[in-house]
Formats: structure tokens, sequence, C-alpha cells
């Protein structure tokens, strides 16, 4: 993977918590950048998709209740 050095700024105490991290220490400063951005990105996807998933759901969810009320009623115990 060709990668494009870029400048970024960093608070000093966010730097030392970077610092202090053991795979920074392994890997560099610049792989633990790396690596976090990538699970940021990965993260905000996912939450994305999963609003995406509710609001489809959530516009759905009368017409969905309706389509499954016989099945739930059958599987429900029997009133005495």
């Amino acid at each position: 993977m060709a990668a494009k050095p870029v400048q970024i700024s960093i608070d000093f105490d966010l730097l030392r918590r970077i610092d202090a991290d053991p795979e920074t220490r392994e890997k560099g400063r610049s792989a633990f950048v790396r690596s976090a951005v990538s699970s940021y990105l990965a993260a905000k996807q996912r939450r994305e998709v999963d609003a995406a998933i509710r609001a489809a759901y959530g516009r759905a969810a009368d017409a969905m209740k309706a389509e499954g009320a016989d099945l739930m009623d059958a599987q429900a115990w029997p009133r005495e």
C-alpha cells in the first residue's frame, strides 16, 4: 500500500496517550493512527447502516406487526 505523508496537529495530552499505548511502541505512531482512523470510519459506517435499518423498519413497523399478528396469536398461551 502506498502511503502519503500528512501533517496533523494533536494536542500534547492525546499525543502522550498515543505514545504510551503498547501498539504505538510496537508498530509506531503512523500505524497506530492509521488503525485508529480505520476503526473510527468502520464504526461510523456501521452506525449509519444501523440507523438506516432502524429507519426502514420503523416506517414499516405497523405493517409488519399486522402481518405477524395471526402468527403471534396462534403461538400465544390460551386464555383461561
